[in-house]
């Protein structure tokens, strides 16, 4: 009986656990502090000078003034929102259209320039700034409020599409590619810090989900436009670029309007405080300190990973353990700095000793290594998302989701090594990736919404930017295993399946490019390669079955609280 309980306990199906402690809130006072400068030899009125100090900074003036939008905007205001966010996720790089036909039209741009061995390096830099970029536009949104983070986010977006379309360089053109990379981040950031604010922990689940549903339809027709722009007859890459600073102002007018007029309305009837603030005290409120020590850590440690895995020969080159050594120092510094010296945290470090944030950064990460390692995605996970938060929402649950998707992923790891390979069909990959879809769809609905709930709204920002930070180092590191891997089998395979054929021109060229000079289909030496990428593609898989192992045992120790009707669980 003890072991029935213990296991219904494990899977999510036990009893609900008690509701957690109320978190450190965002404010950081000096209260905690008033002993301490006793004990140094503080008077009592210099500790009251400094609490004054401390509490007379509205920190969370950016959370105050969305409560009191809603609290004012009624019916009207909610569905404007909600259009003008529909509108925001239709063009941006959630729903594909942008992120799609961009990455397309950097090839032409690359090509036009002649320079395209550069784009892997631009791909790199603009990938390490989507991660780090978060942080710094999570605090902001805190204290200039959402629809001014909003703004700024835009603005990126439009001064990256002119500087691109524009561009006469590559130069300029990567230029323009950074700051795209920046307003995407921001952007797709504040969607789901918007659709946290409007929703309870328990719907939250499906409104996010739900704001993936043009990747749908997306997919299927990017590749129409990208034809037609790029065709002979087209209106060009340049032009292909240049529409949508004309299209992401209309449609990102809607929210980013509505939002900053209900904050100038709530503040006008004094619901929320209008923050006047000097440089310092702004510095202290984003943290600016701990931005640069979290941020820049995690790019010092990402770019050499992302690079090796690209270029995995750029291991052999010293500037990449110097770079990780910054990187980690950085990262080994930070909690010091935020405990010690920040009043108002990006992360801190009281984060970590809770269980269910470690637990959600840790599966995050460990779910991801799997994921790019093995490079596995689809449709399915984006509609397996959308029917789960349902699910969710209708059982106040969400362990049970957490450790069924992380046994449906370590499963469908055990089915593709068997069913991707040369000799098998169409159906049995189709079968894979549907396996692996559903498993995805499902821990990728779960792992923010506990991690959000068990802090309060003024953390919510940060929390969804730290959960975001874990997963991207986790796809980091498994896309360097992958790039480890086939470096490191590819050569000894080839020479393995080809045999006496084999030169060792032959063998680097095939190493080195799959659309060089391939046999012919059907010959032995064709049959022979297949065979070769078909065990490195196994050694991958391998590798990424002991990260979704430890994934699916962490999951048995997630918490089984309950999905409130409200924000989170851990204020009133």
């Amino acid at each position: 009986m003890f072991l029935v309980k213990l296991l219904r306990a494990a899977i999510g199906a036990g009893p609900i656990d008690a509701p957690p402690p109320a978190c450190r809130p965002a404010l950081a006072t000096s209260d905690n502090a008033q002993e301490p400068g006793r004990e140094t030899g503080q008077t009592q009125n210099e500790v009251d000078v400094e609490k004054k100090l401390a509490t007379s900074v509205p920190v969370e003036a950016g959370t105050v003034a969305i409560e009191a939008s809603q609290a004012i905007w009624g019916k009207k205001g909610r569905w404007l929102i909600i259009i003008g966010g529909l509108k925001t996720v239709n063009l941006d790089g959630r729903s594909e259209i942008d992120n799609s036909t961009i990455y397309i039209y950097r090839n032409y741009a690359s090509s036009e320039f002649e320079e395209l061995s550069k784009l892997a390096t631009l791909s790199t830099a603009g990938s390490v700034i989507f991660a780090v970029a978060k942080p710094p536009f999570a605090k902001l949104s805190n204290v200039i409020g959402r629809g001014g983070t909003y703004l700024i986010a835009i603005s990126f977006y439009i001064l990256a599409y002119i500087i691109m379309a524009s561009a006469r360089t590559f130069n300029a053109y990567a230029a323009g590619s950074i700051f795209y990379s920046v307003g995407q981040s921001a952007t797709n950031l504040m969607n789901d810090v918007v659709i946290a604010d409007l929703t309870t922990a328990r719907y939250r689940a499906f409104g996010i989900a739900l704001s993936f549903w043009p990747f749908l339809v997306t997919p299927w027709t990017a590749a129409f436009i990208v034809a037609s722009v790029t065709s002979p007859t087209g209106i060009g890459w340049r032009w292909g670029i240049g529409m949508f600073a004309i299209l992401m102002p209309f449609c990102a007018s809607f929210i980013v309007t509505t939002l900053l007029y209900y904050q100038a309305k709530a503040q006008k009837e004094g619901l929320a405080p209008k923050p006047k603030v000097s440089f310092y005290e702004f510095c202290s409120q984003i943290d600016l300190g701990g931005v640069i020590l979290f941020s820049g850590g995690l790019a010092l440690l990402l770019i050499p990973m992302t690079l090796a895995a690209t270029t995995p020969s750029s291991w052999r080159t010293p500037w990449i353990d110097a770079l990780i050594a910054l990187g980690g120092l950085s990262l080994i510094a930070l909690p010091f700095y935020e405990h010690y010296l920040a009043k108002h945290p990006v992360v801190p470090p009281h984060y970590f000793a809770n269980r269910t944030i470690f637990l959600c950064c840790m599966l995050i990460a460990m779910d991801n290594v799997g994921f790019s390692a093995t490079h596995t995605n689809g449709v399915t996970q984006c509609l397996v998302a959308i029917i789960t938060g349902l699910a969710m929402a209708k059982t106040k649950r969400y362990k049970w989701v957490c450790v069924l998707g992380a046994a449906i992923r370590l499963v469908g790891y055990g089915v593709m090594l068997r069913l991707r390979g040369s000799e098998n069909s169409i159906a049995e990959i189709f079968v894979v990736q549907l396996i692996q879809g559903i498993g995805s769809g499902m821990v990728g609905s779960t792992l923010l919404i506990p991690a959000q709930s068990v802090v309060t709204h003024a953390e919510m920002p940060q929390m969804t930017a730290l959960i975001v930070c874990f997963a991207f180092v986790g796809g980091s590191v498994g896309a360097c295993i992958a790039g480890g891997i086939y470096t490191g089998t590819i050569e000894a395979e080839l020479w393995y399946y080809l045999g006496r054929s084999a030169t060792a021109e032959t063998v680097t060229s095939l190493a080195n490019s799959i659309t060089g000079v391939l046999p012919e289909w059907g010959t032995p030496d064709r049959t022979a390669l297949n065979f070769a990428f078909t065990e490195v593609l196994k050694y991958m898989t391998y590798a990424a079955v002991g990260p979704s192992s430890i994934a699916f045992i962490g999951s048995l120790f997630m918490p089984n609280y309950e999905l409130p009707d409200k924000n989170n669980l851990v204020e009133e």
